[in-house]
């Protein structure tokens, strides 16, 4: 088989075969390759498309690239959750000791973020002693015993995964639908869960900015987990401003805490019970989603949900200390309020421009090398519908310094539109399953 063929097949907008695409795969793998040809192949897919056999095709090959994860010590449905990454997206903190309460197990395996949108590692070792390097028997164990563990991604899932990403971010094909179905799917696939919760963020504060491409990539993905055996739920939920108050690592944290204590922020609440939902559905755990609600609320009504969450954080070596006295957390030098410019109703926030404020306090990394500050980042005291006054505070900086925090406020500032009223966006657009779209119109 002649890479240069394949190359030239999918340039000429020709549908690959299973063989092609596992030989192209295998030889990413081992190196065997120039990376000219691998983003020659890149663009091709970016240009010409795949076709949803080749889309599947690919994610199984990348799956298969590396180490599978055996989950079949844990009893019962094994139910992943995976967001596409959004601005203070910072669900998995508060949906994984939830659904842990109601009896789901939660193995989760996260990773680190790159941009703006944060990565829920960095978030828990904002945590003073939390450690994510758990050996395969602490993560065994922890689930059986407890029901909740995560852990990070370990180097050998999805290895040809993380050789495309590398090129796609410097070849200008990172937007490919197809690529970013298969890299998301392929590590979903290797994690080893019966069920698959994606949360497709849509909005300036999402990398889908329409409700189109959300859409498409959400209906790719669940395609992808039908032809692989598994049942998938692709949620659409709006980002067109960041996700409830706090955007920042230790922030993030104590908003998740708060939630967890029933005072977490509207939208974030309503996420949080929207994904812990149909995970809990997914997982048997409840027949329909009004009961998987109710569980959940009483999760967090009973006090339940933030003992798990407390036990989780003893079992990987974290300070509890911290669930009652968020001063353990780390802190930010210096703070500042931003104040609003005019009076009237917030119409719109710029979720990207909040992302490049919190990257500008240094709360996240524009490259692996980047070393995040835990303490700094962005509360926002106004969202969209709310009512201000000019001089009010609509937002607070945490900074490492002043001329950082002054540099955010320019772009916190330059995010907030205001005008004489706005209505408050629904937080879930809608979802897909294998029995097709189910999208509400209204909030579309």
């Amino acid at each position: 088989m002649n890479i240069v063929e394949i190359i030239e097949k999918k340039r000429d907008k020709r549908e690959l075969t299973k063989e092609e695409i596992e030989y192209f795969v295998r030889s990413v793998t081992e190196g065997s390759i120039p990376d000219y040809q691998i983003s020659a192949f890149l663009m091709a897919i970016y240009l010409n498309d795949m076709t949803d056999p080749e889309i599947s095709y690919l994610t199984e090959a990348m799956a298969n690239s590396g180490d599978r994860v055996d989950l079949s010590y844990i009893e019962g449905i094994k139910v992943d959750k995976h967001s596409s990454g959004g601005v203070g997206d910072k669900a998995t903190l508060a949906v994984a000791p939830m659904a842990a309460a109601c009896g789901l197990p939660v193995a989760k395996m996260s990773g680190r973020g790159l941009g703006f949108s944060g990565g829920t590692i960095d978030k828990l070792e904002s945590i003073p002693g939390f450690r994510t390097a758990l050996t395969e028997d602490e993560f065994v164990t922890f689930i059986k015993r407890d029901g909740i563990a995560l852990m990070g991604q370990t180097k050998n899932v999805a290895p040809a995964d993380k050789k495309l990403y590398a090129l796609r971010d410097v070849t200008g094909t990172v937007e490919s639908i197809p690529l970013i179905a298969a890299s998301i799917m392929s590590k979903k696939l290797a994690c080893g869960s019966d069920s698959i919760i994606l949360d497709v963020k849509c909005g300036s504060g999402a990398f889908m900015k329409s409700f189109e491409r959300a859409s498409l990539l959400a209906e790719k993905m669940v395609r992808i987990g039908q032809s692989n055996g598994r049942k998938v739920y692709a949620l659409i939920t709006d980002m067109d401003q960041p996700l409830g108050n706090a955007v920042g690592n230790a922030l993030e944290v104590m908003e998740a805490l708060d939630t967890l204590k029933g005072k977490g922020p509207e939208d974030f609440t309503e996420l949080c019970y929207v994904i812990g939902s149909f995970m809990l559905v997914a997982g048997n755990k409840a027949e329909n989603l009004p009961q998987a609600r109710k569980l959940l609320e009483n999760s967090v009504s009973n006090g339940t949900a933030l003992e798990k969450f407390r036990k989780f954080i003893e079992n990987q070596g974290g300070d509890p200390n911290i669930i009652e006295n968020y001063s353990l957390l780390p802190q930010a030098h210096t703070v500042i309020k931003v104040k609003s410019p005019e009076s009237g109703a917030v119409t719109a926030i710029n979720g990207e421009k909040i992302g490049t404020a919190s990257l500008t306090v240094k709360a996240g990394r524009l490259t692996k090398e980047d070393k995040i500050d835990h303490g700094t980042g962005i509360v926002l005291m106004a969202k969209i519908g709310d009512k201000v006054t000019k001089g009010q505070p609509i937002a607070k900086i945490y900074a490492p310094d002043e001329q950082s925090a002054a540099e955010a406020e320019k772009q916190v500032l330059s995010s907030y539109s205001f005008g004489e009223r706005a209505e408050k966006k629904k937080i879930l657009i809608g979802y897909i399953d294998e029995e097709g779209s189910h999208i509400d119109q209204d909030n579309h």
